[in-house]
């Protein structure tokens, strides 16, 4: 049986944290290689640190997308989220590019020939979850972690609060009661500030947006708030801190509430089923908690290289579904094709819509009409209810 009443956290880390700040640039630079060419390969990583930043990996696409064009979406992208820092400015950054072209045994894997489909670009594991704990079917924990930073990065933006610079974190920690949550027992932020700016101000300005985010009544004790606790955060980003591609991926996902197959998303084409398998498992989880087979569902896919179906497909309702999980392993096989080519298709992925994802979670938002976030719709609901 497990525990009904407990403790849980996550944490999430805004757009200009050091790690967000790559993976930000390496999907702004898939986007620009999916707008001009829709089946590239993009496999890219990004470095970044005090005023540098350095570009590796491998593609194929458009020429015309080079070491050039890339630098500019690099600073382009550091631009947007607002670094203009001694330390770390879109215009003084030096940007070294070692991108090269894709590994022909790769691509004699991945490309479909002859009577032979798309294959996987990798092998490897891949979860999605879903839960009815809020209304974006995510952890309550994760899902709250991500509104504060968001509802900051908002004012921040919009000119609200111009005392706040980008690099930012939170971390919120739950109070389960009878395996709900009910309230917050501590929430944690610390958030880069000018440094004319007093802890106070920023206190005021913080604990505003905490309040606005969590439900009525969850607000955590004084004693469990901490707001910039080492006192002073000032040098921040990849000024303070260096920053890599893929290192944040719980923060992506659902906060360590689920498993994790361990590879990352950012800077990867939907050829690569570390992304899109990743997001083909919570779409189909997703739209099982929607349509009431579970409360909760946990979803494994697992492939290999240049194979084009998964090897297994395994559900777990964590003890709360209401019918069989063997027959629906059965079942979502046949409601939608989880062949790299078929969730690409399905989810209509070859579209630059990758940089939006790169900070505040992949999952849990809302679907865009452009395709952003195709992954987080429920359009499988009445089809599931009618097969059961």
């Amino acid at each position: 049986m497990s525990r009904k009443n407990y403790l849980f956290t996550s944490e999430s880390v805004s757009e200009g944290h050091p790690d967000k700040v790559a993976d930000y640039i390496s999907d702004s630079i898939l986007d620009r290689f999916l707008s001009e060419a829709p089946e590239s390969r993009v496999a890219l990583e990004t470095l970044v640190t005090t005023n540098q930043v350095v570009l590796a990996g491998e593609v194929r696409g458009p020429d015309s997308i080079d070491a050039k064009a890339m630098e500019q979406v690099a600073r382009d992208a550091v631009r947007r989220i607002g670094y203009e820092q001694e330390g770390f400015h879109w215009q003084n950054m030096k940007v070294d590019c070692y991108v090269h072209e894709q590994s022909a045994d790769i691509a004699v894997g991945v490309d479909a020939a002859g009577n032979k489909d798309e294959g996987a670009g990798d092998q490897g594991i891949m979860f999605g979850y879903a839960t009815n704990e809020t209304e974006a079917l995510m952890p309550a924990p994760i899902y709250y972690a991500h509104r504060i930073l968001r509802s900051l990065a908002e004012a921040r933006h919009s000119g609200e609060s111009p005392e706040l610079e980008p690099d930012s974190k939170s971390q919120v920690t739950l109070r389960y009661e009878d395996g709900v949550p009910v309230g917050a027992s501590s929430v944690v932020v610390s958030t880069q500030h000018g440094a004319e700016v007093s802890q106070e101000r920023v206190h005021e300005i913080v604990r505003a947006h905490i309040e606005k985010c969590l439900p009525d009544g969850w607000m955590c004790p004084d004693e469990g708030l901490y707001i910039n606790p080492t006192g002073i955060f000032v040098i921040g980003g990849p000024d303070g801190d260096a920053g890599l591609t893929g290192r944040k991926i719980i923060v992506d996902t659902y906060g360590g509430a689920a498993p994790h197959g361990g590879g990352a998303f950012s800077g990867k084409d939907p050829t690569k089923v570390d992304r899109s398998a990743a997001y083909a498992a919570r779409y189909l989880a997703k739209n099982v908690v929607a349509a009431g087979l579970a409360e909760r569902c946990t979803i494994q896919l697992s492939y290999a290289i240049g194979v084009s179906k998964p090897l297994s497909l395994y559900v777990d309702f964590h003890q709360t579904g209401e019918v069989d999980a063997a027959r629906l392993e059965k079942i979502l096989k046949d409601v939608m094709d989880l062949s790299p080519r078929g969730i690409r298709q399905h989810l209509a992925l070859n579209k630059p819509i990758y940089a939006r994802t790169a900070a505040y979670g992949h999952f849990g938002r809302q679907p865009e009409a452009d395709g952003g976030f195709s992954w987080e719709k429920t359009d499988l609901v009445d089809e599931l209810k009618n097969l059961f």
